[in-house]
């Protein structure tokens, strides 16, 4: 699966009494969670639409973004359809719901963007959170911002160093309390913070691996397994 701009393959340096691991990741340079989606422009039969402040993304008539279907467009008029109602958006003009990719019987279901790629809202011990969907990251993955704007203390987890393509860089392995995609809730689970900056948080496997994945074309389905 593409997995974004650029893939570094980095392993864990051991200190102390770590176990070492190697693990993929691509660098991408309770409640519904709400879910913000806004017109940055129309090229023909495309909506060019920003889905939670992301970078806008090409979506034709009749297809969908994260859980967004552009139903029609007329002129500099577009119809979005997400969280169950049809929306009327213009150039520059943004709409607020509620964002549930799941349908309400444990599934995740999401439609890939023009480069393949899969991308979801979440919910991190309570805070909003873009992921890409990343089958090659052995766990989620947290920028450095991501882990203090959700609270993630780094002091409590495991301190390591990674080789990465732009050098050595410090992470930590922690555990966070709650992981929501749609409808499905998973707590406990492994994670990377880095030491830097992500433009987006990664869906690893430690969130993807206890799920039933079924890709069909350009939509993937995830169903809880355990």
């Amino acid at each position: 699966m593409a997995t974004g701009f650029m893939a570094a393959k980095m392993t864990q340096k051991v200190i102390g009494y770590f176990t070492p691991l190697v693990f993929s990741l691509s660098l991408f340079s309770g409640a519904a969670i709400a879910q913000d989606v806004g017109l940055a422009g129309v090229m023909g039969s495309k909506a060019m639409l920003m889905i939670n402040g992301a970078e806008p993304q090409a979506v034709r008539i009749g297809e969908s973004l994260d859980g967004v279907k552009v139903v029609s467009i007329q002129g500099d008029q577009v119809i979005v359809e997400f969280a169950g109602k049809k929306r009327p958006l213009r150039v520059g003009q943004h709409a607020i719901g509620s964002a549930n990719p799941g349908d309400g019987s444990g599934k995740i279901i999401m439609t890939a963007d023009m480069q393949g790629h899969f991308y979801t809202t979440g919910n991190v011990n309570g805070t909003s959170v873009r992921f890409l969907v990343d089958t090659g990251a052995t766990s989620i993955a947290l920028g450095a911002s991501d882990a203090r704007r959700i609270g993630v203390d780094t002091s409590r987890g495991q301190q390591g160093f990674t080789e990465t393509a732009n050098g050595r860089t410090l992470v930590s392995r922690v555990k966070l309390d709650a992981v929501r995609v749609g409808d499905i809730t998973l707590n406990n689970v492994d994670a990377i913070v880095m030491g830097h900056d992500m433009p987006i948080a990664l869906l690893g496997m430690s969130f993807l691996n206890r799920m039933e994945m079924k890709r069909d074309g350009s939509t993937m389905t995830l169903k809880k397994r355990f």
